[in-house]
């Protein structure tokens, strides 16, 4: 037990009555003031989870796929009366856990286009109402019903009880089926002979009465329909003197399509209910043909973070390790190949009291029944520390382990707090690799903690980051009887909640514990194993676990599309604020850019905006210039601290904007997502010609460049070139004409940013009256103080364009590459180019009437001699 604040006082000052050297009273003066836990007595809870059934008992799992060449897309359609509804939000966050792409449709509105090419848009489509079905207008009720039809595409539909007096059971108009509303259930089971099992395992009974008195249950006498789901008439907890009805009644049905030729699922609940989710999941693969399945295999790892480090008093002891032993072994029968993942810091190795020094020996005794990881030596937190610092911390931890004969092979290792791995600490991962040479880490914050289920994987330096996984238990989760809202709470996460669709969504869990939850009440080992027969007794998932250079090799065969990071704004996330360097800061990053296109005056643009007093350009980069072409090339790989080492500082970082101009953002299909991700607030300015004196511009720029291909070939030949020509010819007629192609791009920019933060302009204006285009961009900008460039810019007649007026009165104008003259563009090349863009110019002259832009005049007169 731990003394009491007065306690350690008296005993202090007693030994200071008999004058005991400074050392030892310092000494022991700070072993009586560490902080330590009252140790608490003990009670391990026992698993109460039980199958009533063994799996050997059971049909195997069903294979949907099907042998027919079925042109329909892997998305789902969801049909609701508007985005809100909370039985809404959960469709969509299920779709989102099983990463099934989807599209929400209000009903009332017209339908969404079904068919693209003769494929299939909707593999399944989801109805969150009945009513929103069977109330659909004539034309719109045909056309889906002719699409599922054609297309051998099923439906989902979810049955809400009637909310009208006096209504308690009704026949659905257009089908054998009656629905009764309102009913209260208990011994919920699946139909064990369903053909739609898959990863649902029926044989199991939710024993009792549901929680919800609104259940619809389903009648009929027609072969079209089978049960997926029974259970029992509970007795209305507000109506007395209801009896219990022993009757079986039927929860959830499958359509198979004799009445219309369509296949339905209809659920009697909402997505409240934990098992409606697995069974969602099995309905979605079986209506979709197997094209929206998840795999059986769930690879597990539970890494056991902090193993010496913890406060006197919640510590391990050796009996703790013998049961985690022992649980490791029972684990085995469950998990293929399962290992508790031991993480150290060796400074703490015998800092406990006697019995949890003796724990941290039997640790060690145990050592090569466990995988290791290496910490930090004391726990450091990465972002805080240079490079240099770093190595010397997991080099003490490297020498511990050799000294202990610790075996780490994993390539594998976890940040204290996460610190450094998301947000970026690239002295970190330059450590890792000199010392550990590390492959392979896990973080809980990328692209944030929260929700759980949006955490993705990336790859960066050659460490695969992988997503990692909480349980309910953190180090203050010691006792049973003291889990925050009770231990129903954890009970309930295990059974159907929370920790049951983390094994069930994800096919990798690398799962976060600590060094407390195996002591104390041991509840890592209660919540663990109750959760491995919880997932066995109503699943027929295969746990697994394998070494973790193999579970990344895996997760990124998975989801190639995400090895490539994405990098946010620290400071728009509290949490990431507080594991980034304090030498760092978001004042780095620009408030706008100027993103193109090429050859269209970007680089005009460019300087008269750093003529303004308040306005910052980047730096210069050696290799492009005033352009850093960050968001759209293997720059980006660089990482954040790169670009924004591009920056200063500004003197004010309220009134001051930093900016940057890379054209070549305009037409890249990575730029929007990439530049939104980081900066979402900023603004952008793109400036649009006509794409044909564009193309020509950028034919005549890379010819001045000595460009082989374009030094042999005229302009003509380039844009008409076909796709049987060689590849550099291809490849110059692609860059001609493709950024012309304005409302692609524009497009594709404005699905990212809403349309007030982007700037077009109109570079015929910009050219011949710079002064009032510039006007306009400090207007757009909000900035101060305006600037008046009447007084700032000259045309220079020699050059062709507009020069920066200087105090000695003379011109600056732009260098030798700006404003070269060329030969007029030929007749025959302007026709083919005119057709070319023809649709194209159409199709931006709406977008920008749907935004509200002004149409540029060489676009109006585009279109006024194409009528």
């Amino acid at each position: 037990m731990g003394l009491t604040g007065s306690e350690r006082l008296t005993t202090c000052v007693k030994f200071q009555r008999k004058k005991m050297s400074l050392v030892t009273f310092f000494i022991l003066s700070y072993k009586l003031m560490t902080p330590r836990h009252v140790r608490k007595m003990p009670h391990p809870p026992v698993p109460k989870v039980h199958c009533r059934f063994e799996r050997k008992m059971q049909f195997a799992p069903r294979d949907h796929n099907t042998r027919d060449n079925l042109q329909i897309s892997k998305k789902v359609l969801v049909i609701a009366e508007s985005h809100y509804p909370k039985l809404v939000r959960q469709i969509v966050q299920t779709l989102e856990l099983a990463r099934f792409d989807y599209k929400i449709e209000s009903t009332g509105k017209h339908l969404p286009p079904l068919t693209h090419l003769d494929k299939g848009r909707w593999s399944v489509i989801i109805f969150e109402n009945l009513e929103a079905y069977l109330a659909m207008d004539q034309w719109n009720r045909e056309m889906i019903d002719k699409y599922c039809k054609d297309f051998k595409v099923g439906m989902i539909i979810f049955v809400h009880s009637s909310d009208e007096l006096g209504i308690d059971r009704e026949k659905v108009t257009g089908f054998p089926l009656i629905l009764r509303y309102n009913m209260g259930l208990r011994d919920f089971h699946l139909n064990m002979y369903s053909e739609m099992w898959r990863i649902a395992r029926p044989g199991e009974v939710i024993d009792g009465p549901l929680e919800d008195d609104d259940w619809t249950v389903f009648e009929y006498h027609n072969n079209t329909y089978e049960p997926l789901a029974f259970a029992r008439a509970a007795p209305n907890q507000f109506i007395e003197g209801t009896e219990q009805d022993n009757s079986t009644l039927v929860a959830a049905i499958l359509d198979v399509g004799k009445h219309d030729g369509i296949k339905r699922v209809f659920f009697g609940n909402s997505l409240e209910f934990w098992l409606h989710r697995l069974m969602m999941v099995d309905a979605l693969s079986y209506l979709s043909h197997g094209k929206l399945s998840l795999s059986l295999d769930r690879y597990i790892q539970i890494d056991v973070d902090d193993i010496f480090v913890g406060i006197t008093g919640t510590r391990m002891t050796a009996g703790d390790v013998e049961a985690m032993v022992q649980a490791q072994e029972r684990f085995q029968k469950k998990v293929e190949g399962f290992m508790f993942n031991m993480g150290f810091s060796g400074y703490y190795f015998q800092t406990g009291d006697n019995p949890e020094n003796e724990g941290d020996k039997k640790i060690l005794e145990s050592k090569n029944k466990f995988w290791w990881f290496g910490h930090m030596w004391k726990h450091e937190h990465s972002h805080k520390f240079p490079q240099q610092r770093l190595e010397q911390s997991m080099l003490k931890n490297y020498q511990f382990a050799k000294e202990m004969k610790i075996p780490v092979h994993h390539q594998y290792a976890v940040a204290p707090l996460h610190a450094g791995v998301f947000p970026i600490h690239e002295e970190l991962y330059n450590a890792w690799k000199n010392v550990w040479d590390i492959r392979v880490t896990s973080t809980e914050e990328y692209p944030r903690l929260h929700p759980a289920w949006r955490r993705r994987g990336f790859i960066y330096k050659g460490v695969m980051v992988l997503p990692r996984q909480t349980c309910g238990l953190f180090t203050h989760t010691m006792y049973y009887d003291e889990y925050p809202g009770g231990p129903q709470v954890l009970d309930k996460s295990i059974q159907g909640g929370e920790l049951f669709l983390t094994f069930l969504f994800n096919p990798i869990n690398i799962f976060m514990t600590h060094m407390s939850n195996y002591g104390n009440d041991r509840l890592a080992l209660y919540t663990f194993e109750s959760a491995f027969k919880f997932v066995q007794c109503w699943t027929n998932l295969r746990l697994k676990q394998v070494p973790p250079l193999e579970m990344g090799i895996k997760y990124f065969e998975m989801y190639p599309e995400e090895k490539d990071p994405i990098w946010r704004n620290p400071c728009s996330y509290k949490r990431h604020l507080e594991i980034w360097s304090e030498n760092k800061t978001c004042d780095r990053l620009p408030k706008f850019m100027v993103i193109g296109p090429q050859k269209t005056g970007t680089t005009a643009l460019y300087t008269f905006l750093s003529m303004h007093p308040a306005i910052i350009s980047n730096y210069n980069s050696s290799e492009t210039f005033e352009e850093v072409q960050f968001f759209n090339g293997n720059n980006y790989y660089k990482g954040l601290d790169w670009y924004m080492n591009f920056f200063p500082i500004p003197p004010n970082a309220t009134s001051d904007f930093l900016f940057e101009k890379s054209a070549t953002y305009f037409d890249s299909e990575l730029a929007p997502h990439r530049a939104h991700a980081l900066l979402p607030k900023a603004k952008l300015i793109c400036i649009l010609v006509h794409p044909a004196k564009r193309a020509y511009s950028w034919y005549q720029h890379i010819k001045a460049h000595k460009d082989p291909i374009a030094m042999n070939h005229s302009f003509f030949e380039v844009i008409t070139a076909t796709n049987s020509a060689p590849q550099k010819l291809q490849s110059l007629r692609n860059r001609c004409l493709m950024p012309g192609i304005y409302v692609q791009h524009l497009s594709r920019w404005l699905d990212f940013y809403p349309a007030r933060q982007l700037f077009i302009v109109d570079g015929e204006k910009l050219k011949n009256q710079p002064a009032a285009v510039m006007h306009n961009v400090q207007r757009f900008l909000h900035i101060e103080p305006h600037y008046e460039y009447n007084d700032l810019l000259r045309f220079d007649p020699k050059k062709g364009f507009y020069c920066q007026t200087m105090s000695n009165n003379k011109s600056k104008c732009l260098g030798r590459s700006k404003g070269r003259k060329y030969p007029p563009m030929d007749q025959k090349s302007m026709a083919v180019l005119q057709q070319f863009y023809s649709k194209h110019n159409v199709a931006l002259s709406h977008l920008l009437e749907k935004y509200k832009y002004r149409i540029p005049n060489w676009l109006e007169q585009e279109l006024s001699s194409s009528r």
